[in-house]
């Protein structure tokens, strides 16, 4: 018997439903969009699971750190460039084109015309002038950029000239991370209390509609868009905790698109109707941390050894359920401007474990007479069933070479703590998004953090070559130059071994239900957003 209830059937049944009779859809057939896709009348519900009621965290990106606000600010708001997760290209946005002076310190911006605001509003370039100077600093990678920032001009009403003190590297890839927020809601008040987080005006494709506290949130095609207009008359994300149940109506087809559980691909393997989507966002990595606090982890040999011992082959296929691809680098082939070809894993630390209890002999830990080396703690966060699996087979593999393992399961702000407040851990297992561009995302896990801040490097590892080529790729916009500096910085990562990816995660990825919509496997535009303008009903 299916663990979705029947309650919670019969509300998204009547839901999707009842809109489809108020919308006049019901027996609606599939639109017939023109080559740039928004061809037709809007139609027809979407139906996504979400974990959790979304209003917990917000709908703002700008504002609030987190998936739930990255997946709504996706569809509700836009960046002045768009940059794509599929191939990491840079189009246009809400800036319809940029320059970039030779020097790399004035990035100017020719706004789109007619572009309005889902209230009606103009979208102007003081709106850009006022996010720049005022939110982009409150976002996560927008506070980096705004430090480089010296002034932002509105040079008419189309233009508007961003002047930087010195070069970023990533400016264009952080640019393209700002949602724009609408001067005229928030301008004058604070930001975080603003009552527009909650009923967000944007200039996406999509608009919000409907809050339902615990329940759902409704979002509506934005048929004045400016770019290719929604296929999809209204998108439904429905509140459904379990993961059990969410797997349930997704094999039923009540719902078109859920995260569930790694656990459960098989089943998704074995459905026609069923697809697992690995694209869309940026793509994520389950990763290991050493604390070189600890006497037995200090030393670099003794840290190879361990991570030697680890086989990240069985890790990905039976802890991650073949949910992703065992990584071989510290940066995924899709990064091939940066990554090293190099370093390969499977040759550096070989998973020899004579090799490796010799190399753990000579770093002065022998085994005891009870044949313990030293033991170690693990801390990781419970609810990523993933990270849970490769955890308990990292016990198995460390037991098998003397070094014994206390588990620590805990919640999100639990290993937050442990690792960048308490430093209370020896070895913490997670799971991340690369983010938009190495500057922003990678290699902060390998810059020094005395301060020990959160995001950034917790190991006590710090060291100047590294130090220096993250701060050579972010001096410089020229991309080979940023290459090669992330180059120097992996060769030096593999000779410390203090932080290194795992395995190249697909199951934070949705599934996907493909008996009532086409197009949901669609490229994005965006990370994240759907690509609502191609998206068809079947039959």
């Amino acid at each position: 018997m299916s663990k979705y209830t029947n309650r919670r059937r019969a509300v998204v049944a009547a839901f999707v439903a009842g809109a489809l009779a108020l919308g006049g859809c019901a027996a609606a057939s599939p639109a017939e969009p023109d080559a740039g896709g928004g061809g037709g009348e809007p139609q027809g519900i979407w139906v996504r699971a979400l974990n959790g009621d979304p209003m917990a965290v917000g709908f703002n990106a700008q504002l609030t750190a987190g998936t739930v606000p990255s997946l709504f600010s996706a569809q509700l708001f836009d960046p002045l460039i768009f940059l794509s997760p599929e191939d990491g290209s840079l189009n246009p946005g809400l800036a319809e084109s940029w320059t970039l002076s030779d020097d790399g310190l004035e990035l100017t911006f020719e706004l789109r015309d007619g572009v309005t605001w889902h209230d009606g509003e103009p979208f102007t370039a003081e709106d850009v002038v006022f996010n720049y100077e005022k939110i982009v600093p409150l976002q996560t990678y927008g506070s980096a950029l705004a430090a480089h920032i010296e002034s932002v001009e509105a040079v008419d009403d189309d233009t508007v000239v961003l002047t930087l003190t010195d070069q970023y590297g990533p400016l264009l890839e952080t640019v393209a991370t700002q949602y724009m927020l609408p001067r005229h809601l928030y301008e004058g008040t604070d930001y975080l209390l603003n009552p527009a987080n909650k009923e967000p005006i944007g200039t996406g494709p999509m608009k919000f509609d409907t809050y339902s506290p615990g329940e759902s949130v409704t979002l509506a095609a934005h048929t004045d868009y400016w770019g290719p207009i929604s296929q999809v008359a209204q998108a439904v994300y429905t509140v459904i905790p379990d993961p059990n149940s969410r797997m349930e109506a997704l094999g039923a087809g009540e719902i078109d698109q859920a995260i569930i559980e790694p656990a459960q691909q098989s089943r998704v393997e074995e459905a026609d109707d069923l697809q697992l989507i690995e694209h869309g966002d940026y793509p994520q990595v389950v990763t290991l941390t050493f604390n070189a606090r600890n006497p037995a982890l200090a030393s670099a040999e003794a840290r190879a050894a361990v991570f030697a011992a680890l086989d990240r082959e069985e890790m990905a296929e039976v802890g991650m359920s073949g949910v992703g691809q065992a990584a071989t680098g510290f940066f995924p082939e899709s990064l091939d401007w940066a990554r090293d070809p190099e370093i390969d894993f499977d040759t550096d630390f070989p998973h020899d474990l004579e090799a490796i209890e010799e190399a753990l002999d000579e770093a002065g830990f022998p085994r005891g007479t009870d044949g313990t080396r030293f033991t170690v703690k693990i801390v990781y966060i419970q609810t990523l069933t993933e990270v849970v699996g490769a955890v308990e087979l990292a016990q198995s593999m460390l037991h098998e070479i003397g070094i014994e393992s206390v588990l620590v399961p805990s919640t999100g702000p639990a290993y937050s703590e442990a690792l960048y407040s308490t430093s209370d851990f020896d070895l913490a297992f997670s799971r991340a998004s690369i983010g938009p561009d190495p500057s922003l995302g990678i290699a902060t896990r390998y810059i020094c953090a005395p301060e020990l801040t959160s995001g950034y490097n917790p190991s006590n590892v710090c060291d100047e070559e590294i130090e220096a080529a993250a701060d050579q790729a972010l001096s410089t916009t020229d991309q080979a130059a940023r290459g090669e500096a992330f180059r120097q910085l992996q060769q030096r990562a593999r000779d410390l071994m203090f932080f290194a990816p795992i395995a190249w995660f697909d199951g934070a990825f949705p599934t996907i239900y493909s008996g009532r919509w086409d197009g949901q496997d669609g490229p994005r535009e965006i990370a994240e957003r759907m690509p609502w303008s191609t998206m068809t009903l079947v039959g």
